[in-house]
């Protein structure tokens, strides 16, 4: 088997240190992975940039709860997308839907404008989208770099058969990225089923930070209401182990 491409989805610097010590090809850069991944600090582009040497590939999505902005957001998208380059990004992640799930190709577009000539992702909002063969042929005609798919269902496992029919249906003409439940278990069979050249997932792995516990009663999230005492950060180790699987 020849080598695959290995993209880690990361939502923190700390998380993008680990993936490149682990051996990733390249990592998104978000925030929030909880929410799908959200818009990273300018912050924690510039230094991802000043201490990484692989591709950062930035995401542009304002919040959670679907692709279809408001637009306040998506001015905000815009600011977004034009900084992410002004300090050196090496491309741009972004998805916009209408109402109905289609591609909203006008802000695709001008989207696509900022990223000027590097590569551009759409993101797993393609997975909503109603018909995925004309969704990607949609995106072959605006210039689109690749798209990051789960096959339109809950992970790659489940969708491989329609990531297969679309690395079929593009030959070549746009790349196709199985992200989505990916594990070292499972990726034998998602590449032998897929046909894949490259991955995108994350490997988390759990971290205590003590200080909140001394007033237990106090919280600060939302209804889901996680252990405040709790962190996750891109495992090196498995990431590393995953590289040796698809470089045998």
């Amino acid at each position: 088997m020849s080598a695959i491409l290995i993209e880690i989805c990361c939502g923190s610097l700390d998380d993008a240190l680990a993936a490149q010590a682990g051996g990733a090809d390249r990592i998104e850069l978000n925030s929030s992975l909880l929410q799908g991944g959200l818009t990273p600090s300018l912050g924690t582009l510039i230094e991802a940039k000043r201490r990484l040497t692989i591709p950062i590939m930035t995401m542009i999505r304002p919040r959670g709860g679907g692709f279809c902005y408001t637009d306040a957001e998506f001015a905000v998208m815009e600011r977004d997308a034009e900084l992410a380059n002004a300090h050196g990004t090496d491309g741009l992640v972004f998805g916009v839907l209408h109402a109905d799930g289609t591609i909203n190709l006008p802000r695709t577009r001008r989207l696509i404008a900022y990223a000027g000539e590097r590569p551009v992702v759409f993101h797993r909002a393609f997975d909503v989208t109603p018909d995925p063969l004309v969704a990607m042929e949609q995106l072959i005609d605006l210039g689109v770099t690749r798209i990051l798919t789960s096959g339109q269902e809950e992970t790659v496992y489940n969708g491989a058969t329609l990531i297969r029919q679309l690395i079929e249906r593009a030959a070549g003409r746009i790349e196709i990225l199985p992200g989505g439940g990916i594990d070292r278990f499972n990726l034998p069979d998602v590449l032998a089923r897929t046909g894949t050249a490259q991955i995108h997932l994350a490997l988390l792995k759990a971290y205590s930070d003590p200080s909140a516990l001394g007033k237990p009663h106090v919280f600060f999230g939302g209804a889901l209401r996680p252990s405040e005492e709790v962190y996750e950060i891109i495992d090196a180790t498995a990431v590393a182990a995953i590289k040796s699987d698809t470089n045998v």
